[in-house]
């Protein structure tokens, strides 16, 4: 008989590569000892041995099986000292869990994403999933801000989506400098430069709370139906497991009923932008 996968153990992975993308912001290129996949959108649990553990959504192609990227921004004591990590260090992935992106929802649709800061991480996963099947989609516009232009993040990746046919980039920043020649504001008077086929598009928001909650308003009031707004939530995420209880929103575990959520599945629990 097959053995059954252990949920609670990690799966050893060598860090091959450290990317800055920002002054907080690294991405780190990972490679497991063994097979490991995941959904766009699903996250898994990143650990160092002896310090600990955090929830990451994964930043890579799913379609890629050999390695995996996580896109950290350094917020305490667990990120910090990933941030100081060099490569050869190993590392330890747990999972993948929870309910992703369901892409196969988006076919023959134009396809509205709306993402800032670090927010932009599970984004990239889903982008580049989109990118290998444009055949199966009318359009995919992508709107992005960040706080300054050297707050942005994947500029080089920003590049090449320029490139894919039925891509459209839009990016802004709250504070521009001499050499930003793109949108100054926050993110969602992009949304105001944007053609979109709202009665066969889906929207997907994904970003700090504060811009999520406005975000899914500007949505609403463009027209947008509640259960074609996606959100990824990632709200307190803790074991991953649904066990501890941390990242319960109302009665629902973001953890393992999300951290895809669509807006009207959650609208109606408790404070959910906090």
């Amino acid at each position: 008989m097959p053995t059954e996968k252990n949920i609670y153990r990690p799966i050893r992975a060598k860090l091959t590569d450290v990317i800055v993308e920002s002054p907080t912001i690294k991405t780190f290129v990972l490679i497991p000892e063994e097979d490991f996949s995941f959904k766009t959108g699903q996250f898994i649990e990143l650990s160092v041995d002896g310090i600990g553990e955090a929830p990451f959504t994964p930043s890579s192609s799913p379609l890629v099986k050999e390695k995996i990227e996580v896109t950290i921004m350094k917020t305490g004591y667990v990120t910090e000292y990933m941030h100081n990590l060099k490569p050869g260090s190993y590392m330890g992935i747990r999972g993948p869990y929870g309910r992703g992106y369901p892409v196969e929802k988006f076919f023959d649709k134009e396809v509205l994403i709306l993402g800032g800061g670090c927010g932009f991480a599970p984004i990239r996963s889903l982008l580049y999933n989109l990118a290998a099947i444009t055949d199966k989609l009318r359009k995919v516009t992508l709107c992005y801000g960040s706080k300054t232009p050297e707050d942005c993040i994947y500029k080089p990746y920003i590049s090449e989506l320029r490139k894919i046919p039925k891509f459209e980039v839009y990016r802004s920043v709250d504070k521009g400098d001499s050499n930003w020649t793109e949108r100054v504001g926050v993110v969602t008077v992009l949304l105001d430069d944007v053609k979109v086929d709202i009665s066969n598009s889906v929207a997907v928001v994904c970003g700090p709370p504060v811009m999520m909650k406005f975000g899914t308003l500007k949505l609403l009031q463009m027209g947008y139906p509640e259960h074609d707004i996606y959100l990824s939530m990632e709200k307190n995420m803790s074991c991953g497991l649904g066990k501890c209880g941390h990242c319960m929103m109302g009665k629902y575990f973001v953890c393992k009923d999300g951290p895809v959520f669509t807006y009207d599945e959650i609208k109606d629990q408790p404070n959910i932008w906090n």
